[in-house]
């Protein structure tokens, strides 16, 4: 988690993950994107090759790069058990939201000052 905490990294992940990428292409991609170089790519790519979340293999003098689907995995398990642990919490977070709302809506035949129509002065 802590490799993909990176922006850069995170998209170099995203556009492996739809595919086998040459290296250069990637640094073209990201170094645009991100106003980086291609030695700065590089050194991007060896940080999330060594985390095992991507491979890479030589085709001649191209270097290939395609995500480890069992990095994402892991990644995707650990983000469900965020999500699951969170849930309950936001569910009731939106609950109290929608309360405080309607206890701020007047509600039909009340007066928008909030007294009761009821009380009668004295």
């Amino acid at each position: 988690m802590d490799v993909l905490g990176d922006p850069v990294r995170r998209r170099l992940v995203e556009l492996v993950g739809a595919g086998e990428r040459p290296a250069g292409e990637l640094a073209a991609a990201v170094g645009d994107e991100f106003g980086i170089s291609q030695p700065a790519v590089s050194r991007h790519l060896r940080v999330l090759r060594e985390a095992g979340l991507v491979t890479s293999r030589a085709r001649g003098p191209v270097r290939l790069y395609t995500v480890r689907p069992e990095a994402v995995d892991e990644v995707g398990r650990w983000a469900s058990s965020v999500v699951r642990a969170w849930t309950p919490r936001l569910d009731a977070l939106g609950t109290e939201v929608a309360r405080g709302r309607r206890a701020r809506t007047p509600s039909v035949g009340s007066p928008a000052d909030g007294t009761d129509p009821r009380e009668e002065d004295a």
